[in-house]
């Protein structure tokens, strides 16, 4: 690892920024649970599934409950963005009062094989309204202000992403070159590198990958990274492989998989809110050459649009 051993290798949206706030303690607890250790997710599930209870204990009493030790509950705090445990539970004393103040529980979203059409639409609509819901919670706006800071004023940004993260690195390059930006999206690992070796300081690489361990995204950055352009990583693995390659980290949701509703379809939906929101910072950041060249593109396209 170059560029003196990546100082922000492990501190994206943690101790660098601010703490979550109390509505995004359970995305924050979705996204991290699958990377720690099992003592750490017994801490964390607790404070998810019982806050209210959880914010009237003690470090002590925590760790009591949970069958762990008064460091693992420390640890767990300051894994889920807390300077400390104190931080941790008034945090989750705020999200009792939230949950307290009358919200409906929330509907199932198990698709069965014999659900009735509307019962489908029901259950994808909520998921999807989740998904969005815990991404935006979750989501650094300090690592998006700079990812959108870097890409405004970039000579060139390569997008990687294979398979679903792959139309979503398409997306994103059609957007910005709608408003003047030159921008190319890889999903062919060979083309993605060739090109990520023309890359240099002022440019900008983006990866795209829900597992953050997608070997033919991770290489493409892993080049662009040494070759000193700024990269960015959108992944639901804060701290997956890619990372490690990444200047600034932007965090999806990690929604359940399930039998009829591959993780694919939820983590698309995370990655294009994201894309999004990286879109419009970059069009506020150039509007003054993005608005006549958003408007001369669709100026070139309005005759294919008559009837």
């Amino acid at each position: 690892m170059t560029r003196e051993v990546k100082e922000t290798f492990g501190t994206s949206g943690s101790l660098g920024g601010r703490p979550p706030a109390p509505g995004a303690l359970a995305a924050k607890v979705r996204a991290l649970a699958p990377s720690m250790t099992r003592s750490m997710q017994r801490v964390a599930e607790a404070v998810a599934q019982d806050p209210a209870g959880c914010a009237a204990l003690t470090v002590t009493g925590l760790a009591e409950l949970t069958g762990t030790s008064e460091a693992t509950v420390v640890r767990t705090a300051r894994l889920l963005g807390y300077p400390g445990y104190r931080d941790l539970r008034l945090a989750l004393a705020g999200l009792a009062a939230q949950q307290q103040s009358g919200r409906a529980p929330a509907i199932t979203t198990d698709i069965a094989v014999d659900d009735p059409i509307a019962d489908v639409v029901a259950k994808l609509a909520y998921d999807e309204q989740q998904t969005l819901a815990d991404t935006a919670a979750a989501l650094d706006t300090s690592q998006l202000e700079a990812a959108v800071s870097a890409a405004a004023h970039a000579r060139r940004i390569d997008v990687y992403g294979v398979g679903a993260s792959g139309l979503v690195a398409q997306d994103l390059t059609q957007k910005l070159l709608r408003i003047g930006v030159i921008a190319h999206a890889h999903s062919d690992p060979h083309l993605a590198v060739t090109n990520a070796v023309q890359l240099r300081a002022g440019d900008v690489a983006i990866a795209i990958t829900h597992s953050g361990s997608t070997g033919d995204v991770i290489e493409p950055l892993r080049v662009a990274f040494e070759r000193g352009a700024t990269t960015v990583a959108i992944t639901g693995r804060p701290d997956s492989p890619v990372t490690q390659y990444a200047d600034h980290v932007l965090t999806t949701s990690i929604a359940r998989e399930t039998e009829l509703r591959p993780a694919a379809m939820s983590s698309r939906t995370s990655q294009l809110l994201v894309v999004d929101c990286l879109f419009v910072g970059v069009a506020q950041r150039t509007y003054e050459t993005a608005a006549p060249a958003l408007s001369a593109s669709y100026e070139a396209l309005a005759h294919r649009h008559r009837r």
